[in-house]
């Protein structure tokens, strides 16, 4: 598991310990071998919040194809384009996930406790390791990569096939929106397989899932020892995971397809700012999901 310098020194924050709400900065980089230029985008972009005691978590999920402004990098000047664009103009892997955390502090207001950049080409083989999650599918959807067809219905997915379901977005009725939902659902489910009795009393297998996890994740704990953030955070109840959407809308300018926000976000980044995202989530069920 790398260990990099994933924030911008503007969107990190000062404080260095456990206490109080914590904003994390969560990156899905998928790089499919033979895959377009495009695929150095960001590909999923979650804010994972937890207010103070860390008895719940919200998983934010910002569209990829969100209009914003973005500030300007080495070999960039800076403009309106979608966020997701940040990591490439940033030039990927480090330099990309501190641009697109300025470009999130600037629209947000926040600051981040930690980063992780995930590759979810190798994050398949944490899910194989596990032996597999068990996703449950809403809608049926034909992939347009595989061309297999997920039926609906709850049922045990290896590594390739979850990624394959949460990569779709195309003839779901809520598009983007439902890609975002899946991949939640699926961060869910490996945590809930991770945190089974069974991988804890077999080291053997546990080393390998480590193994497998530490080639997916580069991580920016923002100074905190990694065992000590996660021994404070497998505290989280079951029942803890929400999964929320940035109150937004499709739009096309130009001929391009965007995601724009609604109403500034809906109150949802002053929420954040104030550690009040629970009242926030409480008073806008529309946008809030349980994982």
């Amino acid at each position: 598991m790398a260990k990099e310098q994933l924030l911008d020194p503007a969107a990190r924050n000062k404080r260095t310990d456990l206490d109080g709400a914590l904003n994390y900065l969560l990156i899905g980089s998928d790089h499919r071998p033979g895959a377009n230029p495009e695929d150095q985008r960001s590909d999923s972009i979650l804010i994972v919040h937890v207010p103070a005691g860390m008895r719940q978590a919200y998983l934010i999920s910002v569209p990829r194809d969100l209009l914003v402004a973005l500030p300007a990098a080495p070999g960039f000047p800076g403009g309106q384009d979608k966020v997701n664009a940040a990591y490439e103009h940033g030039g990927g892997g480090e330099g990309g996930a501190r641009l697109l955390s300025t470009t999130l502090n600037r629209l947000t207001g926040i600051r981040f406790d930690g980063a992780a950049l995930v590759d979810f080409s190798g994050f398949k083989e944490v899910i194989d390791q596990l032996g597999g999650i068990r996703m449950c599918v809403d809608t049926p959807v034909r992939s347009i990569h595989t061309r297999y067809q997920f039926e609906a219905g709850c049922q045990q997915m290896d590594g390739a096939r979850t990624l394959d379901y949460v990569r779709q977005r195309y003839d779901l009725p809520g598009g983007d929106f439902d890609r975002q939902r899946h991949q939640q659902q699926m961060l869910r489910a490996v945590l809930d397989r991770a945190g089974e009795t069974r991988l804890r009393s077999d080291p053997v297998k546990l080393d390998r899932v480590l193994r497998a996890a530490g080639g997916a994740l580069t991580v920016d704990t923002n100074g905190v020892p990694l065992d000590e953030l996660l021994f404070a955070l497998r505290g989280l109840p079951a029942d803890a995971l929400r999964g929320v959407q940035v109150p937004s809308y499709p739009q096309t300018i130009d001929g391009v397809s965007y995601v724009v926000l609604d109403n500034g976000g809906g109150g949802l980044f002053t929420a954040l700012r104030d550690t009040r995202v629970p009242e926030w989530a409480g008073a806008n069920p529309r946008w809030v999901n349980r994982l």
